[in-house]
């Protein structure tokens, strides 16, 4: 009888694939196609942060017990990776130490566990301890280490700006525009007269002006505002006022496939650090020929929007135009109008007389219809998100001074209000004729991480159980109604970041699929091209439906959803790397404030400790061993942490008071320890003493309990 074959060929197992993200701690996660996966430490196979990998699902039974993630409730399914299918990094940054004959490179990012070995004689010329640039020549594995080669030697820790250069280089920003792009930016001209020729209209006559932060440096975008009747101005039925959207032409300096797209291209943002700017764009464009300077002529893409008397939009028109801004306000400036302080009892602008007046009848005006418009967009189930920006304060050689905290105003509102409705108006432009365009698309939160929050609300009083459901399925009403309810008690900002961390993050997309935060059916970028590369985008789009296609309007278009996917990306790589250069200096400006008291709040716990937030939004550890020497449960779910003599409970949202105890800027980690009240710590002391009382006399009577002593299973040591 013929021996069975036992080999079937069958079809190949393809494995899910996403980017790894890596956690400090040294495990992460892997957002795919078919969900997110846990990867433990054990299990990376020498990926790096940013890495593109395979990964495979471990079993359920392997995984029980040994890879449980707290941070998560154990809810993620852990998976390890099989092959690393595209490297994030060919440089890294770290400390040189020599050890003959090599020169290892540790890296300051901690989430790279990986040193980089270099030949010493490769490198003589480096001293031990400087901070370098090393490019990968071969990556580590189970059997060698990583190697490399020093490119650049970027200077030692206690030089004042090189952190923030380090941060520069591990993000690999990119800081020298090519020969050509400044070249071509060089040459760049007005031509107001080739403008008007060309079919640009002419603005000049209208009263316009800019609202920025104090420290800008390039105003890309203006308004105008004036009153209208539709009987008799030519303005649409039912229309009150004008205003007028007019921002930077962009587009008119960039064309396609030039040497300043193509750098614009790659950085796809600009990338506003603690003490600089790293432009998309050559100054000569971004701070001159591009920045609506007062008195001076621009090229403008327009778009004017009637509004009637509850701030609804009739109809909006967009249009090329040359204009002339009148005035340059700050927002503080543009709050004392809207307050309606008289001159000399408030920070006005300076300007002319008649400028001042023109500016009092205006700035209120507009402020009134953002308020309508605010008030419009909650009613159709708009989100509105108070936060908090901290800036740090720098001196003149890079030192940290202060923290500068801003909030949402009436004068940021009134900006940001005008944005909203011309950036509405250009995707209802685009996509209502079937035109091709990019679009800022934010999806509906899952299920799953709305799931989460629930828990933590109802620790809350003021919570509401008639919100549970709605507020799992995502109804925005729900979502607003909680944040409502929790405005001007002590976990506002904590309740703020949860649901911010709940919702899926906004991204660029070829298709118009909504804005479920602005709760808008059609939205994109299109007020801020200096800085933003799909806003540029946009404006091209705009000018080849109202002017005509261009040669190369095919292309433009086949590229738009590679360059949504880019943007998208390069977009969360500036905000990381801005966040990192504010922590930096945050910490450094901490390190003067080592054994100050500070009342601070509970925004997360751990099994290892409580993480805590300081009223100037630095954020760190109150480590588990400075909360007393009684062990402590962890509830993953509820995020509390309860001790199991005393039951004393931490919990997020929770006010606490703390002392700074250590500020180490090389890690950008802060370390605090807990101030209890003494009716606590009388308390604690009291069980403890009996705990121990009662613990002797089993021992002596030969019936201590078993485990000697240690903690009960979901109990966590001190120690």
């Amino acid at each position: 009888m013929a021996r069975k074959k036992s080999g079937i060929r069958r079809k190949p197992r393809s494995n899910p694939r996403g980017r790894l993200s890596v956690r400090p701690e040294g495990y992460g996660f892997v957002s795919t196609a078919e969900g997110e996966f846990f990867i433990p430490e054990s299990r990376m196979r020498g990926a790096f942060d940013g890495d593109l990998v395979e990964v495979a699902p471990l079993p359920a039974q392997a995984t029980r017990g040994r890879f449980e993630h707290r941070q998560t409730g154990g809810r993620k399914r852990a998976a390890r990776i099989t092959s690393i299918v595209e490297r994030a990094h060919d440089t890294l940054v770290g400390r040189y130490e020599v050890a003959e004959p090599f020169g290892i490179v540790v890296p300051e990012d901690r989430r790279i566990p990986y040193d980089i070995f270099t030949l010493r004689n490769e490198s003589s010329h480096v001293p031990d301890g400087a901070l370098v640039s090393v490019r990968i020549t071969s990556w580590p594995t189970c059997h060698s280490a990583a190697t490399g080669m020093v490119e650049q030697v970027l200077g030692f820790e206690d030089d004042e700006r090189v952190m923030i250069d380090l941060i520069v280089a591990s993000h690999r920003l990119e800081t020298e525009f090519s020969e050509g792009s400044l070249a071509q930016a060089a040459q760049a001209e007005l031509g107001q007269d080739d403008a008007l020729a060309s079919g640009y209209r002419d603005l000049r006559s209208r009263f316009a002006f800019t609202v920025d932060p104090t420290d800008a440096r390039d105003f890309d975008d203006a308004l105008s505002f004036e009153a209208v009747d539709g009987s008799c101005s030519g303005a649409p039925r039912g229309a009150v006022a004008r205003i007028g959207v007019h921002i930077a032409d962009v587009a008119h300096y960039v064309p396609w496939g030039s040497s300043i797209d193509l750098d614009a291209r790659r950085r796809a943002t600009s990338v506003y650090l603690v003490d600089r700017v790293i432009p998309m764009l050559p100054e000569r464009l971004s701070n001159d020929l591009c920045s609506l300077r007062p008195d001076q002529d621009r090229r403008c893409m327009t778009i004017d929007l009637f509004v009637d008397a509850r701030g609804r939009v009739v109809s909006s028109e967009a249009y090329p135009a040359l204009m002339r801004s009148r005035a340059r306000l700050t927002y503080d400036e543009a709050q004392t109008l809207i307050d309606g302080s008289r001159k000399g009892s408030g920070d006005l602008p300076d300007v002319p007389n008649d400028t001042l007046d023109q500016l009092r009848i205006r700035i209120p005006s507009l402020s009134r219809i953002a308020q309508q418009r605010a008030s419009l967009r909650r009613e159709r189930g708009g989100l509105d998100f108070d936060t908090v920006e901290a800036r740090v304060v720098l001196d003149d050689e890079g030192r940290p001074l202060d923290v500068s905290l801003r909030c949402k105003t009436e004068a940021t509102q009134m900006v940001e209000e005008a944005m909203i409705m011309a950036n509405e108006a250009a995707a209802r432009l685009l996509s209502g004729n079937a035109f091709p365009g990019m679009y800022r698309v934010h999806e509906k939160p899952a299920a799953d991480d709305l799931e989460g929050l629930l828990p933590i609300f109802q620790e809350f009083a003021w919570f509401d159980a008639s919100l549970e459901v709605p507020v799992l399925v995502g109804d925005p009403f729900a979502l607003a109604r909680v944040l409502e309810l929790s405005r001007n008690r002590p976990e506002h900002e904590l309740v703020v970041a949860l649901v911010l961390r709940s919702m899926k993050r906004a991204v660029y997309s070829a298709d118009c699929d909504g804005h479920f935060g602005l709760a808008s059916e059609a939205y994109a970028h299109f007020t801020s091209p200096i800085r933003r590369y799909p806003d540029l985008v946009v404006h091209r789009m705009l000018k080849a439906f109202l002017l005509g296609r261009g040669e190369r309007f095919d292309q433009e278009v086949s590229s738009i959803s590679w360059l949504a996917e880019h943007s998208s990306r390069m977009e969360r790589t500036a905000e990381r790397a801005s966040r990192d250069s504010q922590e930096a200096k945050l910490v450094e400006l901490m390190e003067s404030q080592v054994g100050k008291r500070f009342s601070a709040l509970i925004a997360g716990v751990a099994t290892y400790g409580l993480f805590v937030r300081l009223p100037n939004t630095a954020e760190g550890l109150v480590p588990i061993d400075s909360l007393g020497r009684e062990y402590f449960a962890l509830d993953p779910v509820r995020h509390v942490l309860t001790g199991q003599d005393t039951a004393t409970r931490y919990r997020l949202g929770q006010r606490v008071d703390v002392v700074l105890t250590a500020a180490d800027r090389s890690t950008r980690k802060l370390t605090f320890k807990l101030v209890a009240d003494d009716q606590n710590r009388s308390k604690g002391r009291k069980k403890l003493r009996q705990r121990d009382i009662d613990r002797a006399v089993r021992h002596k009577q030969g019936k201590q309990g078993p485990g000697r002593g240690q903690p009960k299973a979901g109990e966590v040591s001190r120690k």
